[in-house]
């Protein structure tokens, strides 16, 4: 875990780079595609998203969701990132929406300097505030 100062202009200097933006989001890809079939399926997104606890806890205390609404909020996930309703999400359509996550984040921020500690030392926020 690391302790980092940022933001709004952090992460949209971060997206409008394009060459670490592309690099950094086929990473992303590339590590959540587990069977390398160029798609991530539904599972594979979910994986993804189970895997940063953002649902199950609150401050630091693990809480109790129910299965049903936890699927039902990964499919809406998913559903947002499959833009064209394919069944799985392309690297592009995977780009597309978290360069949305990201400036939502950025607006989010604002112009003022937030101290933030980030856990994952190669999440997107890591790397804005690194480049």
């Amino acid at each position: 875990m690391g302790v980092v100062i940022i933001d709004g202009s952090t992460v949209r200097s971060f997206v409008n780079d394009e060459t670490h933006f592309h690099k950094s989001v086929e990473e992303a890809f590339a590590s959540l595609d587990l069977n390398n079939d160029g798609v991530l399926s539904r599972s594979e997104l979910r994986r993804a998203f189970e895997s940063l606890r953002l649902i199950e806890t609150h401050f630091g205390e693990d809480v109790a969701t129910p299965e049903e609404e936890l699927t039902k909020l990964h499919d809406s996930i998913f559903d947002k990132f499959d833009c064209d309703n394919s069944g799985g999400v392309d690297q592009k359509e995977f780009m597309n929406e978290m360069r949305n996550i990201l400036m939502a984040i950025a607006d989010g921020l604002g112009s003022s300097p937030v101290q933030m500690a980030l856990e994952d030392d190669k999440g997107f926020l890591k790397l804005a505030v690194d480049l």
